[in-house]
């Protein structure tokens, strides 16, 4: 995986299990069950993805067992405790993103749609794969000796900071320390350590060289 920025395809699954418009709800929870996933994107055609069927959508089958089938409508999410086929179970359009897109892109649509997995799609809207929390999660193993090496080359190496500048890591915890002429650059230089892949913390005991003196 390439050092310092990180895209949903180092972490993706390239091979993703996927449903056509017509799987019944049958096939659906046996497939969930069988490939231990919580959605299923459905695909027409060659791959394209039309929308996402999720167990959240199967469950009001299950909620509205003993609801009265002519009140069904009347009913919020009731609607789809009658559809048998993934065409009328799925929601859509399906909440995706790209290959290229950086993790934190990733982990903001998770939040902010309240999904656990999405499905990567190419610039067409075909799939490539699917990405899930645990994958974005994949980064947090990165080994101590890699984290350092990168903050050593590709942080350290960038910024104007003194050559006598340490720092530790330490189950991904990044602990700086050395004088810094520049207050401002203790911030910026905590920033930058930061957007490393796998950097779980950053902490500092950075003094300023005036202080220091003092």
């Amino acid at each position: 995986m390439p050092a310092f920025r990180y895209t949903v395809s180092d972490v993706m699954s390239h091979t993703a299990v996927a449903i056509g418009r017509k799987a019944s709800y049958k096939e659906i929870v046996e497939l969930m069950h069988q490939w231990k996933v919580s959605a299923l994107p459905v695909l027409e055609g060659e791959g394209l993805v039309v929308g996402v069927v999720s167990e959240a959508d199967l469950l009001p089958k299950e909620e509205f067992r003993r609801t009265d089938p002519q009140l069904p409508e009347q009913l919020d999410g009731a609607a789809k405790a009658g559809a048998v086929l993934a065409e009328d179970l799925m929601s859509s359009p399906a909440v995706t993103v790209r290959a290229d897109a950086a993790l934190a892109e990733a982990a903001r649509i998770m939040a902010r749609r309240a999904v656990k997995r999405l499905p990567v799609v190419d610039d067409v809207g075909m799939l490539e794969g699917v990405v899930s929390r645990s994958d974005l999660l994949k980064v947090f193993l990165r080994p101590d000796e890699e984290i350092e090496q990168e903050i050593r080359q590709l942080v350290l190496g960038e910024l104007p900071l003194p050559a006598h500048i340490e720092f530790t890591v330490l189950d991904g915890v990044v602990t700086l320390r050395g004088p810094i002429r520049e207050r401002a650059l203790v911030p910026l230089l905590a920033r930058a350590v930061r957007a490393v892949e796998g950097v779980v913390e950053v902490r500092t005991d950075a003094e300023r060289a005036d202080a220091a003196a003092a």
